[in-house]
């Protein structure tokens, strides 16, 4: 029997060895036990003349797998291709590829890490080892193998678009923006560029912004997944949630199970307030983006909204853990562990905060409540007493502001506006240079000045926090009309903004536009908002100033009902009594509690006035 290159596994002509073969088992068995053989070990496993190898057909079919983002197949593939011959360099760089699809980084990282790849794969091996370096924390590494592809492919859109997601977490972010440009260029239908440049645009300028470039990279790739998701959640954010669920439920045709299509399915259903949908979708998503602290944030509101305290704890702390100044997942946190009556465990997991003069008036007030139910009225009364104080908001310097941040707690301002300054100036393309700038300009009272350089950080990103912090700047500079701008700006691009909504709220009240003060926080309350006690005492004096006593009264109850001890309820409830001539002397008794935790306002004038006038 012979067998070569050119032919199939055939017996030997029985003229020269066949006769002794077939005395021991016969011609005719022994044809089929060979094929068995040839079928079952791949021994005759050589293609005929003409054909391809066969390690080139599985190495071509795993290669199609992972076009199809099928990891598993491929790994498969490849595995099969290196026992019918193929070498380590012909697979490393897609046996990586492959590996990274089934987010198995840590098994990627031996076939990629030594770089040894074929001509042929050499691009696709650098650039995966690149992505692997930069989901790892690598950043130098990750530049460094971007380099080689970048050697071998200098004119690659999407590899392009890789570099600027690697200097956009390295905070070179005007280089990113630069890099998503420089893709877009090379090929202006470039999926993955079409999207990136979309998510730069929706930080810097917006939501509605970005809308137009992920519908023109769907145009171009109906079924790419990760553009429809991006597309789904912007939608989602606009508030538009029909189509948000349209395209999620698209998305899960094309990728059936994709825990983030689930993801913003919960989310839509928790705006919605079917928050035991919400769970049940949560529950789809089978724990694989539990390390975002946006899914952790939802999976604790469904928790508590299901009576269900302890995992609602869970989640919370898991969000504290990677945000540990997030305030509303502190608030929510307190509230699940009152729910669960751990009171003295309430007492524990705050004092720090307390302490530190950090804690929230809510925190206050559940803590409180957690003293007065372990007996010790004293304690309760003085974290009340705290929670009524009228509050200024803290600055949180953003960023990694080390030892700028330092100095700042340390009273040594100059020498902390020196640091940052500096900063800036050596860095001027980093958002956190700029901001964290911008923020010690408005902790020594310079609002123009912190304007100034918050603008800077604005052409690269314009969060909410960046928002709230430019809305302080020009309150301190006592500008208006700045604020105005920015407030509407800002709303006509993020429309469903809560820090926007309030602070147009709060410009309309000082321009006495009661109507739409009180519209603005109606909708606020109705959608999440219905235990924020400042804002329903606010909302309880836009009532009263458009006439509705009685809706005004409700209001002012509501807040008083969760902040007994806030001067703003306080004053709120007593004057809409005041107004309704209702319980004068209720009304006296609040208004009298009110002045003395926050002395004789304006709108307590008013009430007692309306008392003598009426009495």
């Amino acid at each position: 029997m012979t067998c070569s290159s050119s032919t199939i596994c055939s017996p030997e002509p029985a003229g020269r060895g066949g006769r002794r073969v077939a005395g021991w088992l016969g011609v005719s068995a022994l044809v089929p036990l060979l094929c068995l053989v040839a079928l079952f070990t791949g021994l005759c496993a050589q293609p005929a003349h003409g054909e391809r190898p066969q390690r080139e057909v599985l190495v071509e079919q795993a290669a199609k797998a992972l076009a199809r983002g099928d990891g598993i197949d491929a790994e498969a593939k490849l595995k099969a291709a290196l026992v019918r011959g193929a070498t380590g360099p012909d697979v490393s760089a897609m046996m990586g590829q492959a590996l990274m699809a089934q987010g198995r980084r840590d098994r990627a990282r031996p076939w990629l890490v030594p770089g040894r790849f074929s001509p042929a794969t050499a691009a696709v091996g650098w650039r995966t080892l690149g992505l692997l370096e930069r989901l790892d924390g690598n950043l130098p590494a990750s530049g460094r193998a971007y380099d080689r592809a970048l050697a071998i492919i200098p004119k690659d859109a999407s590899l392009w678009v890789e570099i600027g997601h690697l200097r956009y977490a390295g905070g070179e972010h005007r280089l990113a923006i630069d890099a998503a440009e420089h893709a877009l260029a090379l090929d202006p239908g470039s999926v993955p560029a079409l999207e990136f440049r979309g998510q730069l645009v929706r930080d810097r300028y917006g939501l509605l912004a970005a809308i137009p470039w992920f519908e023109q990279a769907i145009m171009r790739d109906p079924k790419d997944v990760s553009v429809l998701l991006e597309y789904a959640a912007t939608l989602g954010e606009l508030g538009h949630a029909t189509e948000c669920l349209t395209i999620t439920r698209r998305v899960l045709q094309l990728s059936p199970k994709n825990p983030r299509a689930y993801y913003l399915q919960a989310a839509l259903a928790a705006r919605a307030g079917n928050y035991d949908l919400a769970r049940r979708l949560l529950i789809r998503t089978k724990g694989k983006l539990d390390s975002q602290p946006g899914v952790q944030m939802l999976r604790g509101v469904v928790e508590i909204a299901a009576g269900n305290p302890s995992a609602a704890a869970e989640a919370l702390e898991a969000v504290l853990h990677t945000l540990p100044d997030n305030r509303h997942a502190r608030d929510l946190l307190a509230r699940a562990i009152g729910m669960g009556r751990q009171y003295r465990y309430a007492t524990l997991r705050f004092a720090e905060d307390i302490a530190n003069d950090e804690a929230s008036p809510y925190v206050l007030t559940m803590v409180a409540r957690a003293w007065e139910a372990l007996g010790d009225r004293q304690r309760a009364g003085e974290l009340l007493d705290r929670a009524a104080r009228p509050s200024v908001a803290a600055l949180h310097i953003l960023g990694d502001a080390g030892r700028i941040g330092e100095l700042l707690e340390l009273g040594q301002t100059g020498a902390a506006q020196s640091a940052a300054e500096a900063a800036r100036k050596s860095d001027p393309g980093f958002y956190d240079a700029q901001a964290i700038a911008g923020d010690v300009q408005l902790a020594l009272g310079h609002g123009a000045e912190a304007q100034a350089r918050y603008v800077l950080a604005t052409e690269i990103r314009m969060s909410e926090s960046l928002f709230q912090r430019r809305f302080a700047a020009y309150a301190m500079a006592r500008d208006v009309r700045g604020g105005r701008e920015l407030v509407e700006g800002y709303l006509r691009q993020n429309p469903t903004s809560r820090p926007a909504l309030r602070a147009a709220a709060q410009l309309s009240i000082g321009e006495g536009d009661l109507g739409r003060a009180r519209a603005i926080l109606s909708w606020l309350r109705d959608n999440g908002a219905e235990g924020d006690v400042q804002l329903l005492s606010d909302l309880a004096m836009a009532q009263a100033g458009t006439g509705d006593l009685e809706a005004a009264q409700g209001s002012a109850l509501a807040a008083y009902r969760l902040q007994r001890a806030s001067p703003l309820a306080t004053q709120a409830l007593g004057y809409s009594y005041a107004m309704l001539d209702s319980q004068p002397g209720a009304a006296r008794a609040l208004l009298d509690k009110a002045q003395a935790i926050a002395g004789n306002t304006p709108l307590i004038a008013n009430a007692r006035k309306q008392l003598r006038v009426k009495g």
